[in-house]
């Protein structure tokens, strides 16, 4: 699968080659970062690999490289919008608990703002349905390990 490739009738693929709308906060050749449309708090952003790719399980060892762009993009979300570290969450939906079938990473500050509703379906730490970027990578790094 080319990095490029998106399927059409995936709306987080539209966004990114702007067929439908979406406020983009930042973009460069391998990720696509947008205001979430149901914000759970002051600020809410997904960070959206270029690449279509199903979700965080579907993960593949070559997409190592790529999924350490999504979460050093955090980094740049976070300088640029001025978000508090301290108070700032990220994690993927882990399926079967996601909506939209295309990988996504919330990144959500300051997360004091969050409702206790809201703080149960982005909670920290892992769980069955929100999970950390850490959580993720080493699953990908296991995923590696076995195939080679």
């Amino acid at each position: 699968m080319a990095q490029t490739q998106q399927l059409s009738n995936c709306i987080f693929c539209k966004i990114i080659r702007n067929e439908e709308s979406g406020e983009k906060i930042y973009e460069d050749e391998n990720v696509t970062c947008i205001k979430d449309i149901n914000p759970v708090s002051t600020h809410h952003y997904l960070i959206i690999p270029n690449k279509h790719i199903r979700n965080a399980k579907t993960l593949q060892p070559e997409d190592s490289e790529l999924f350490d762009k999504i979460v050093t993009t955090v980094g740049i979300i976070s300088e640029k919008m001025n978000l508090d570290p301290a108070s700032t969450r990220t994690g993927f939906h882990w399926p079967p608990f996601n909506t939209v079938h295309h990988l996504h990473l919330h990144v959500i500050s300051p997360i004091e703002k969050m409702s206790g509703l809201r703080k149960l379906m982005f909670p920290n730490p892992n769980n069955y349905w929100f999970v950390s970027p850490d959580y993720v990578k080493s699953r990908l790094e296991n995923s590696k390990n076995r195939t080679l």
